[in-house]
């Protein structure tokens, strides 16, 4: 698919996702970046935003739940270009009933080449990067194009 580019602003949109046995490494990880964090718009699955608005003062636009669709809401973000990273802290050892909403999640980001930590060693390496207060030009899937040719084609024959 050709390619085009969107650019992130210097005030990004993130989203913050833990599953439970992350939720308090990510809890601590936003209390101790809270001063730069707070210069952006933060979004998060239910229970993860709760916790955080209740405890870093911050403020989080809370989703909802990640089994309850929260993931699949953080992904359409993703794909509408209104969020410019993700947070995601996830348990590789523990299987969640969501597994697929969460597999579907991640390749959203990597389709739309938005930065995604999963977890809090990569966090820093993002946060503390001059990139993360600065604009940054992105390659994108160019979907207008893509359906501009799409729709060109012909509708094949069936048989």
């Amino acid at each position: 698919m050709e390619q085009t580019v969107r650019t992130l602003g210097q005030k990004k949109h993130i989203a913050l996702v833990a599953h439970d046995n992350c939720k308090l490494s990510l809890l601590e990880w936003v209390k101790a970046n809270q001063q730069s964090l707070a210069l952006h718009s933060l979004y998060a699955t239910g229970t993860t935003g709760n916790l955080i608005n209740a405890h870093c003062g911050l403020q989080v636009n809370p989703l909802l739940s990640g089994p309850l669709g929260g993931d699949q809401q953080v992904g359409a973000m993703i794909a509408e270009g209104k969020v410019d990273m993700l947070i995601f802290f996830w348990d590789p050892l523990n299987a969640v009933p969501h597994d697929p909403d969460v597999k579907a999640l991640l390749r959203l980001a990597t389709v739309w080449n938005i930065p995604v930590a999963t977890n809090r060693s990569t966090a820093d390496f993002i946060i503390h990067s001059p990139l993360y207060t600065q604009n940054v030009e992105i390659a994108i899937p160019d979907y207008p194009r893509y359906m501009a040719e799409r729709l060109q084609e012909p509708l094949s024959k069936e048989p």
